[in-house]
């Protein structure tokens, strides 16, 4: 382990708020109880406000903020490499959102790091979609998180038009498809649908309750069971 990161990790457990001796530290950082006391030792010079000594235990002082979060290569290619699906593959509000973390994390990136942030070398193109998609996928995503109903009039793969109030549960995207997961009210089930078969969506003002045998959770079980059917 870097000594960064190891610091880092340090740092993370005496967050914790309680009295830790350098023994658990040791052993839980798989490191001896001199590299302990010596990495204690440096972070006190570093200005960060560790209280305790030797054979007592150590803690941090409550309300210290960690500074901002370095990365090595492989880390910023990931993480460039995600942003890039998010900006090519999610809605503009959502694409939006990844510029914008983006350039928050650019902002505080060391001068040698940031081209591999500006222009990485892996990307992801979203000029593939099978078909566009109509509605707001912003005020999908709304009503996910606020567990508000919505309103579908929907178009099925045979072309059959129906109208269902759904308990909208999650997204997926699976091989360049957006699909919704939730509750149907109509079925009494839990259905899947294509969000570019979606005609028209309205958010209703109708909350749904967190219901057991309704969630987002019972909705993954009950994908696994279909999918080892």
């Amino acid at each position: 382990m870097r000594r960064a990161d190891r610091l880092f990790r340090l740092v993370q457990i005496l967050r914790r708020g309680k009295l830790i001796t350098a023994a658990s530290l040791a052993e839980e950082l798989e490191i001896s109880t001199r590299t302990v006391y010596r990495d204690i030792k440096d972070l006190i010079c570093s200005g960060v406000p560790v209280e305790g000594e030797a054979g007592v235990g150590y803690l941090l002082y409550e309300g210290y903020d960690l500074p901002p979060l370095m990365f090595d290569p492989e880390e910023l290619e990931a993480l460039a490499f995600g942003m890039t699906m998010v900006q090519a593959w999610a809605d503009p509000k959502l694409a939006r959102a990844a510029t914008d973390v983006l350039q928050k994390i650019e902002s505080v990136l060391p001068d040698p790091l940031r081209p591999r942030l500006a222009k990485p070398s892996l990307v992801a193109h979203g000029d593939a979609l099978p078909e566009p998609i109509t509605i707001d996928v912003g005020d999908l995503r709304l009503a996910i998180r606020s567990q508000a109903k919505v309103l579908l009039n929907y178009r099925d793969g045979k072309g059959d038009k129906s109208q269902r109030v759904l308990w909208p549960l999650g997204l997926q995207l699976y091989r360049a498809i957006w699909m919704l997961g939730a509750w149907c009210e109509l079925r009494q089930g839990f259905r899947v649908f294509r969000l570019d078969r979606i005609e028209q969506m309205i958010v209703l003002k109708e909350e749904f309750p967190h219901e057991r045998g309704k969630t987002h959770d019972d909705f993954l079980r009950h994908l696994e069971r279909e999918s080892s059917a």
